[in-house]
């Protein structure tokens, strides 16, 4: 299914949301309507397998994300996203987030998106496009709501070339931070994790100022470490 924050139900989100997901890997593009139907069939759209009703269990470490603007700490669910959790770990102990950044914000849509190694160059062109060197993941989706403080995989939207279903199956090291609640993000990406400590920092990011017409921050928000630490550091 194709999602949309751009029907005339979320007209203050509409701009923003469309450029925001331009390059796309968190959202699949803008009609006026959510698309029922596969872009490439013409098909009825299928629907993702949901897991429902699995209360989150933190994981025994959480992310400690360090930018200029003070931390953000991530309280993370292996038991709902396991092999997300798995891969957002083996990233952080590899240093792959070091010096990539939050690439896009908007303080309207309450968004939040980094972690992509091309965002460390000089071309915000190509911001968002950029992946890890391990394969994509499969989606692991839960009812989870994206509210206040939801962490979500990053993916491709459908399109050319890409079914709804392949679509699903396309997050693989951007993640992104939901300051307001999106319903229509629910079941359609994975969350694997949630803002424990810090969310205001992540206020002041998505307010920070951004190149004329677009959501590029300007300057640059440089993630500058994602560490691992005892979840028990915090209550």
């Amino acid at each position: 299914m194709r999602l949309n924050l751009c029907a005339k139900t979320r007209v203050g989100y509409a701009l923003v949301i469309c450029l925001m997901l331009s390059g796309a890997l968190l959202l699949g593009g803008c009609r006026d309507k959510i698309s029922t139907r596969d872009s490439d069939t013409g098909k009825e759209a299928p629907k993702p397998d949901v897991k429902k009703g699995v209360k989150p269990v933190a994981d025994t470490e959480a992310a400690v994300v360090e930018t200029e603007f003070g931390n953000i700490v991530i309280e993370l669910y292996p038991n709902l996203a396991p092999k997300t959790v798995e891969r957002f770990k083996q990233l952080i102990k590899d240093g792959f987030y070091n010096g990539t950044t939050f690439h896009r914000i908007n303080s309207a849509a309450g968004l939040l998106q980094g972690g992509d190694p091309l965002s460390k160059d000089d071309n915000p062109e190509n911001d968002g496009t950029g992946s890890s060197s391990y394969p994509n993941l499969p989606h692991e989706f839960n009812d989870i709501p994206y509210e206040r403080g939801t962490v979500g995989a990053a993916r491709q939207g459908e399109g050319p070339g890409l079914t709804t279903q392949q679509a699903w199956d396309t997050a693989n090291c951007q993640f992104f931070i939901t300051l307001l609640r999106q319903d229509t993000f629910d079941g359609q990406y994975t969350v694997f994790g949630r803002v424990i400590d810090g969310v205001t920092n992540a206020d002041v990011i998505a307010h920070a100022p951004v190149v004329p017409g677009t959501e590029s921050p300007s300057p640059k928000i440089v993630i500058k470490s994602i560490k691992l630490v005892p979840r028990s550091n915090y209550k």
